[in-house]
């Protein structure tokens, strides 16, 4: 189908063995990959599309070929949380495939995506006669539940703010964008979702994005962020706090 491969050698679980951001189709054998791919047909989606919708029945799993998404999940209440960002060489939508269950969560384009849809049954034939891409599929899992493990136990220990500054980082490393003013972050995301990211209110985001814009940490735009000063996020994320930035009245820490 012409795919590039550059997400072959686009990850590495070079950061403390995260294995979960190689995705699913570096993981293939060349052969595998092509002959997976090759049962599906190609779709496109323009930037803030929506490709799979939570909730809803499932019919395809969908391998992305080129451009991000992120991954996000509503409660009953409305809040919305950033589950993931998946890009090039993911697969989405398997655990529906597999289960038979609605979608769990909606994927939405970051910008512009291609992605190549495979039905369930074809799917999942494909996955009964090849032993190798089945096992890779679960090693992809495993790694995904290892790593959302890790950092749930992470987070437990600590406070809103120092979530928050861990995320702004591991955003800036996995998605920054290096420019004369700072790291531009290259995926929108809203406030609402990097609220969902860390347990935390939109409100308390707000107050804590206020706080590094006077410390000129970071500049904040519409679904825009550049990170000025990674070294107070640094600060933040190993202790709770940083020069002239004290825990506002009533914080969460938990």
């Amino acid at each position: 189908m012409g795919m590039t491969m550059a997400w072959t050698t686009a990850y590495s679980p070079d950061d403390g063995g995260l294995d979960d951001r190689v995705p699913f189709l570096a993981r293939l054998e060349a052969e595998d990959r092509s002959a997976l791919l090759s049962l599906g047909r190609e779709l496109t989606f323009a930037a803030r599309m929506v490709l799979i919708h939570q909730r809803e029945p499932s019919s395809h799993v969908l391998f992305l070929v080129h451009g991000w998404t992120k991954v996000t999940a509503s409660a009953a209440n409305g809040y919305e949380a950033l589950l993931a960002l998946r890009g090039p060489g993911d697969i989405v939508g398997e655990s529906a495939a597999l289960t038979g269950r609605p979608r769990s969560a909606t994927v939405t384009a970051l910008e512009p995506v291609r992605a190549v849809a495979v039905e369930h049954e074809r799917f999942k034939d494909f996955l009964n006669r090849s032993p190798a891409v089945s096992f890779a599929l679960l090693g992809l899992t495993a790694d995904r539940t290892r790593a959302a493990d890790r950092r749930r136990l992470e987070f437990a220990s600590m406070s809103v703010r120092e979530r928050f500054a861990v995320l702004l980082l591991d955003l800036a490393r996995t998605h920054g964008r290096r420019t004369a003013e700072g790291i531009e972050l290259s995926v929108p995301l809203s406030k609402q979702e990097l609220a969902g990211s860390v347990g935390a209110s939109r409100e308390m985001v707000q107050r804590l994005l206020k706080e590094l814009r006077d410390r000129e940490a970071v500049v904040t735009g519409r679904r825009t962020l550049l990170i000025r000063r990674p070294d107070i996020l640094r600060r933040i994320a190993a202790t709770g706090s940083a020069p002239g930035i004290p825990s506002p009245p009533g914080s969460p820490e938990g």
